[in-house]
C-alpha cells in the first residue's frame, strides 16, 4: 500500500491534494503532474510513502529540474512507484546503461565450459564485474537538503521513519491540509 500527496505552496499557505500515480511512468510525468498543481510556478512537493518501508520527496520549483530524496533506495527499487524516482542520475549511473547489458558481460572464452580458475584466484569473477554498476544502495539517496529552506534539515530528514510524510507535513505547518486528503 502506498500514499502519495502533492503539497503546493501558495500565497495562502500549503494546499494538499492526493494523487494517483497509476498513469505516471517517468520522473518527467511526475514533475508535470506537480507543475499542474501550481499554475503560479510555486514550490510543489510530491510526497510518496510505501508501507512505512520507504518514502520519497520530489520538489518541483517552477521549470527547474526536480530535486529528489529517497529514504531507502533498495526498498524503493522493489516498488514500481519507487522506480520512477530512482533515476540513473540519482543512482550515479550513466544514462542508458540498460542498453549496454552485453558490454557488462565478461565474455572471455570461459562461457564454452573452459575453466576460469585464473579469475577465481584473483577474486574477480564475471559476477563481480557484471553486478558492480547495477546494485541499488541500501539507505538514502538524493538531495537530503531538499527541504532545508522550508525548515526540515538534512539531519531531520535522514532520521525520519514510520509516518515520514506526516512528519514532513507537520514540520512545514501543513499537517492539517495533508490529513484532509489522507
Amino acid at each position: 500500500m502506498y500514499f502519495a500527496a502533492l503539497l503546493a505552496r501558495t500565497e495562502d499557505g500549503w494546499e494538499a491534494s492526493d494523487t494517483e500515480l497509476d498513469d505516471v511512468e517517468t520522473l518527467s510525468d511526475l514533475a508535470d503532474l506537480a507543475r499542474e498543481a501550481s499554475p503560479d510556478e510555486d514550490t510543489v512537493l510530491v510526497l510518496i510513502e510505501q508501507e512505512d518501508a520507504w518514502f520519497g520527496v520530489v520538489r518541483v520549483d517552477g521549470e527547474e529540474d526536480p530535486r529528489i530524496y529517497v529514504s531507502d533506495a533498495a526498498a524503493a527499487a522493489r516498488s514500481s512507484y519507487g522506480e520512477i524516482l530512482l533515476t540513473d542520475e540519482l543512482l550515479g549511473r550513466e544514462p542508458g546503461d540498460e542498453g549496454d547489458d552485453l558490454d557488462a558481460l565478461d565474455l572471455d572464452g570461459t562461457e564454452d565450459g573452459e575453466s576460469d580458475d585464473e579469475e577465481d584466484e584473483d577474486g574477480g569473477g564475471s559476477d563481480a564485474a557484471a553486478g558492480s554498476g547495477e546494485a541499488v544502495p541500501h539507505g538514502p539517496v538524493g538531495d537530503a537538503e531538499v527541504l532545508d529552506d522550508l525548515g526540515v534539515s538534512e539531519k531531520e530528514l535522514r532520521s525520519m521513519s514510520g509516518d515520514a510524510v506526516g512528519e514532513i507535513a507537520e514540520a512545514l505547518g501543513a499537517l492539517d491540509v495533508l490529513e484532509t486528503v489522507r
